[in-house]
């Protein structure tokens, strides 16, 4: 291995160098990347603060409550500074993250992922830490590192993160059909759940706790999700009613035109018999024999493509989910019995690239139909589908062949 990419230190500078050109980026860019964290997060906590009615308790929110705290935290330095009090408290929480991915230093598998990881920040642009999603992934990345060691932790870690925005919940249904310590889990993920809604409650959230499931269901398509590539084509091909347009109340742009309504009520079921589907398979994988440092990463990585693919909406923050399992995967790297990652690294890499491609620089010619845009946007998309139907092959290679349980790497790994 090269001296330069294994050493610890050399990763760490060049992590934070990123985060440095992303936040220079987020502030100077145009397409106005932190416009989410500067006018509607802002707007959220300057409510709370000015008026006492806080989203998510007072009124219906379309993030769970545990999202208030890092916009909270944001403002504290005053309205005036959210733009960099963000951006400083993402690079912390990533670097973190970090921290625990490469177990301070000491893993030389962590480090790799983490070069891996710090490349991904890079080619996806502002958007990686525009938006509450990176804090999600720095909480995902130090629950799965932790679901060997300390599982109780990882628990807690992931359910916190799912409180957060709900896509982490798909680490821990992974965890629990794959790793041998799920009860721990399961119980510690669950008791901080509970925890979470007696709060709520005793705030006096009432129903208001869980709107963030009721406010999503009602969506249309959004303009960069795989399935509203079809309309976007129709628009290039001069269909009529068939056009983008912003949605004020979801703050989004989204497509309608002949059978979008239809199209759009069909995609939340649709997840949920996809998901359920996958789990299945990685339960039959379990049972066949196969390891969790097996099963773990391939079951993550179809879980959270899943999320990404089957999905009427498609915010270009997503891809940002990725990085958990392609990390988890490269951390088994050598590993007996574990699968290879390459494939996932290298298209997580592509798919973040062609990302940045769209937004935030040209993202009004994607507003506009434009042809070339909407292609770049059709390949990324086409990749996140190859992406997702590699973790399922993988989950069902694994499935059909009974292999011996292998231990997963050791502490010092």
């Amino acid at each position: 291995m090269n001296k330069h990419v294994s050493s610890p230190l050399s990763l760490w500078l060049t992590f934070i160098a990123v985060h440095l050109v992303l936040g220079l980026l987020n502030l100077s860019a145009p397409g106005l990347p932190l416009g989410d964290v500067t006018i509607v997060y802002a707007r959220w906590a300057e409510q709370a603060y000015a008026s006492g009615v806080v989203v998510g308790v007072d009124m219906p929110w379309v993030y769970p409550l545990l999202a208030l705290v890092p916009i909270l935290a944001s403002v504290t330095f005053g309205l005036e500074h959210i733009a960099a009090a963000w951006l400083v408290m993402v690079m912390l929480v990533n670097v973190l993250a970090l921290g625990f991915l490469t177990r301070w230093g000491r893993s030389r598998r962590g480090v790799v992922a983490g070069w891996w990881w710090a490349a991904f920040l890079l080619v996806l642009g502002p958007i990686a830490l525009a938006r509450i999603d990176a804090v999600t992934v720095a909480l995902a990345i130090i629950g799965v590192r932790l679901l060997r060691t300390n599982p109780q932790t990882a628990g807690i870690v992931l359910a916190c993160a799912t409180w957060v925005k709900v896509w982490p919940a798909a680490l821990v249904l992974a965890a629990l059909i794959a790793v041998r310590s799920r009860w721990k889990v399961a119980v510690a993920a669950a008791a901080t759940s509970a925890t979470i809604v007696v709060f709520a409650l005793l705030a006096g959230a009432e129903a208001n706790v869980f709107s963030f499931i009721t406010e999503q269901t009602g969506r249309g398509i959004q303009i960069e999700s795989p399935l509203a590539g079809f309309w976007l084509w129709k628009i290039v091909a001069g269909v009529p009613e068939t056009f983008i347009y912003y949605d004020s109340d979801i703050l989004t742009f989204q497509i309608t035109g002949a059978g979008v309504a239809v199209a759009a009520s069909a995609m939340t079921p649709l997840l949920a018999l996809v998901v359920v589907a996958i789990a299945l398979l990685g339960t039959r994988a379990v049972r066949a024999g196969a390891s969790a440092v097996s099963v773990l990463p391939m079951l993550s990585l179809a879980l959270v493509a899943a999320l990404i693919v089957v999905n009427k909406v498609g915010s270009p923050q997503f891809i940002s989910w990725l990085a958990v399992p392609i990390v988890l995967g490269l951390l088994t790297r050598g590993v007996q019995g574990a699968p290879r990652f390459k494939v996932p690294a290298v298209l997580g890499l592509l798919i973040a690239a062609l990302t940045h491609g769209v937004y935030p620089y040209l993202y009004h010619l994607l507003l506009a139909a434009n042809p070339v845009m909407i292609a770049l946007l059709s390949l990324r998309n086409l990749l996140l589908v190859v992406l997702l139907v590699w973790a399922i092959v993988g989950l069902a290679k694994l499935a059909r062949s009974s292999q011996p349980v292998h231990h997963p790497e050791k502490e010092s790994a």
